[in-house]
């Protein structure tokens, strides 16, 4: 296999630029969706605190481990493994990251593709009704549809492809800079519509006031679960991006910025969510329903709720897009860089590849719904062998790469860029927490999603 990368890499140009585009990565539809509905289902505040604390012992460190590993290497997610450990099995991580990219793009671009058709028929009234079963039928019948499912898939895919074509700076980093000041402005507005709502206090206190009596051994499995997922590690997107980042760039520093960040996304979204949900007596446990058949229906009860209905939706569609860029730029940059394609054509390739594969997602619910294998539809198959196998396997990897082949004198060199920082005692911290606490985790997180342990 050809490891050499490309004579000229483009790269990040800028510490916002870094920042943005990391953050962009690591907040997706599940910051907008699937926060605020495990939030409902655990009981509300208990879980918050219990999601930071994971987050804090489990993404984190996996996230600054694939950051240094990309960084050094200055590479895609396999070749940075190849270059780290030459003639050893350890690349074996990027590829399982590559397959899982593209097998988490097969599903989510349909996803995606659900958010930008509810734009289309927020914005043309298709939704303007408060009940929660006409709002079910609409979004029965859109997932059924054949024809309806592919169009938007592909126009995601089209969408995605166009910024990735432009490159890493002019493409990832011009448009994310611009994409997360949107994002944060929109969830703005829809929190202050939100709060002045009656009964708003309940969806906040709900959101806020701790009742670990609800605490059990399910809700930390499920923190710790989303705490691994949220922060895109396990499938190369941050090893990828590392390999993007200058070389002055503080990593340690990032990360914890995007961490906070994605926190106090998913935090705003809650409160933009739950004080609305509580106002009109809906339930804040709805679980996916929430962000189909729960949300539209709340915002249909105040006034102009149809323009927020809208906003929302755009809100969902700019996190869904920062997630997308770095999920298929993991297979892009491999097939650039290991194959020697040029951007366009390797990207080009990945969308049809995806296009292909991912429409057996697409009709899961229609044309393919009785196609099953181990009693899974392509779409939960998809879903359940990235998301439960893949992604936990290869942060563990990327635990026991870093602690037991990479050692702490190279990871500590990445952290305080060859010294020139002081961030040593945090390159300590993290290394152990990488080396003995993060992998028992991740392996927890490995043995809950195949099922081997509940509780």
């Amino acid at each position: 296999m050809n490891s050499s990368s490309p004579k000229s890499r483009d790269g990040f140009t800028s510490s916002l630029g870094v920042i943005a585009a990391t953050l962009g990565s690591a907040i997706g539809l599940g910051n907008i969706w699937k926060f605020p509905s495990l939030t409902g289902l655990n009981g509300g505040a208990a879980f918050l605190i219990l999601y930071v604390v994971c987050t804090l012992l489990v993404g984190l460190p996996v996230m600054i481990a694939e950051l240094a590993i990309g960084r050094r290497a200055k590479a895609n997610a396999i070749t940075s493994f190849q270059k780290l450990a030459p003639k050893q099995a350890w690349w074996l991580i990027g590829a399982a990251g590559v397959l899982s990219a593209f097998l988490i793009m097969a599903f989510y671009s349909e996803v995606a593709g659900w958010v930008f058709a509810y734009i289309f028929k927020a914005a043309t009234g298709a939704l303007a009704t408060t009940d929660p079963k006409a709002l079910g039928q609409a979004f029965g019948d859109l997932i059924a549809d054949p024809v309806q499912s592919l169009i938007w898939q592909w126009l995601v895919l089209i969408l995605v492809s166009g910024i990735l074509i432009a490159g890493v700076s002019k493409g990832i980093e011009s448009l994310e800079k611009k994409l997360m000041p949107a994002l944060f402005a929109l969830l703005l507005v829809v929190i202050v519509r939100s709060l002045t709502l009656p009964g708003a206090g309940q969806g906040l206190e709900f959101l806020f006031k701790p009742d670990f009596s609800k605490v059990t051994g399910a809700t930390i499995l499920a923190a710790m679960g989303l705490s691994f997922f949220k922060l895109s590690v396990g499938m190369g997107t941050m090893i990828t991006y590392g390999s993007y980042f200058r070389d002055d760039q503080n990593i340690p520093s990032t990360a914890i910025r995007v961490m906070l960040g994605d926190v106090l996304v998913s935090i705003l979204a809650g409160i933009a969510i739950f004080p609305a949900v509580f106002s009109f007596g809906f339930k804040p446990d709805a679980g996916p329903a929430l962000l189909f058949i729960t949300i539209p229906a709340v915002f249909n009860s105040i006034p102009l709720g149809g323009l927020f209905v809208v906003v929302f939706f755009v809100l969902g569609a700019i996190a869904a897009t920062g997630a997308m860029l770095s999920i298929v730029e993991v297979p892009v940059a491999f097939l650039n860089e290991q194959l020697g394609w040029s951007r366009k054509k390797a990207t080009i390739a990945t969308s049809i590849a995806l296009a292909v594969v991912g429409s057996t997602a697409a009709l899961s619910n229609s044309a393919l719904a009785n196609t099953k294998f181990f009693d899974k539809t392509f779409f939960d198959l998809y879903d359940f062998a990235s998301s439960n196998v893949l992604l936990p396997v290869g942060g563990l990897a990327i635990c026991l790469f870093v602690g037991w082949r990479w050692g702490g004198q190279e990871f500590a060199r990445e952290l305080t860029n060859r010294e020139s920082l002081g961030n040593i005692r945090v390159a300590r911290l993290f290394f152990g927490l990488l080396k003995f606490v993060t992998p028992i985790l991740v392996f927890v997180v490995l043995l809950n999603g195949l099922g081997i342990i509940k509780l």
